[in-house]
């Protein structure tokens, strides 16, 4: 196999994001339901026969050393290959987004090596190689929507019903790291349980983030507002900036705020590579 063309990278929804507390090392437990969604990333790789690995940007210009050229390095390294490969990337899912983007580009990058390398790796061993790169990593490798808890780490594969969705993300982007190092963050609501999320998966919880996440950045709370203008029931994603709400059909995109990125949305019932690693 000489080259893998046309490698999609989906993006995710968190429908909720519960903090739940805080651990001694600072790592925050939280609860969560994430939906993979039709708004991708694309990837093409090529093999190199020179052990060399490469990355070149089709579209959007990429961080130096991103979580691409760290998981292709991580898989090279657990596989011991002498073979190489060259990874062309069309950037399409916005950045600092909470939408798990670059997570998703690595994830995609492991699968898509696995294939290309012929290793013949497990699904819960590219997990694995995959936490190491981020919590959110390996949701994206196993490749089923999930209830997700602890750190990030412990996931319950999930049946979601299919659902249209409008995204909408602001201009700016926000950080993580400074949302959960608020001193305003809530880290003690109460541990939800499956069959509670399961009765009403459209409108369970909230987003324990979003109140500092619309502090920091009054984007976000822009996004809300003309959303919900439209009578829509409105959240954040992950850690931010972008939003969503579940619509019943496409509506007029043509007036948005300055800036905005909207797209309708369709969900996934599980990630377009699920099967590309082997299920040992």
């Amino acid at each position: 196999m000489k080259a893998i063309y046309d490698i999609p990278a989906p993006a995710k929804l968190n429908l909720f994001l519960h903090i739940t507390g805080r651990r001694e090392d600072g790592y925050h437990l939280l609860q969560s339901a994430f939906m993979l969604i039709d708004w991708c990333d694309m990837l093409h790789v090529e093999l190199r026969t020179d052990g060399q690995i490469s990355r070149e940007d089709l579209d959007v210009v990429l961080p130096e050393n991103d979580l691409i050229l760290q998981a292709a390095h991580a898989l090279k390294m657990h596989s011991s290959t002498p073979l190489g490969a060259h990874i062309m990337v069309s950037k399409r899912i916005p950045s600092q987004a909470g939408m798990g983007g670059g997570s998703s580009d690595a994830a995609s990058t492991l699968l898509a090596l696995n294939q290309l390398w012929q290793l013949n790796l497990g699904v819960e061993t590219l997990a694995q190689i995959g936490l190491s790169l981020g919590a959110d990593v390996p949701f994206f490798v196993r490749g089923r929507n999930a209830w997700v808890e602890g750190i990030g780490e412990i996931m319950t594969p999930l049946e979601l019903p299919m659902g249209r969705y409008v995204v909408v993300k602001p201009p700016d982007g926000l950080e993580t790291r400074l949302i959960f190092s608020d001193q305003e963050l809530k880290r003690d609501t109460k541990t939800a349980i499956i069959s509670g999320f399961a009765a009403n998966a459209s409108g369970f919880g909230r987003n324990d983030l979003q109140p500092v996440a619309q502090r920091l950045c009054p984007g976000v709370l822009s996004a809300l507002s003309w959303l919900e203008s439209r009578g829509l029931n409105a959240r954040m994603t992950g850690s931010g900036s972008a939003v969503f709400a579940p619509i019943q059909h496409d509506f007029d995109l043509s007036t948005p705020p300055g800036g905005f990125h909207v797209r309708f949305c369709q969900s996934l019932a599980t990630h377009p590579l699920l099967g590309w690693a082997a299920s040992k």
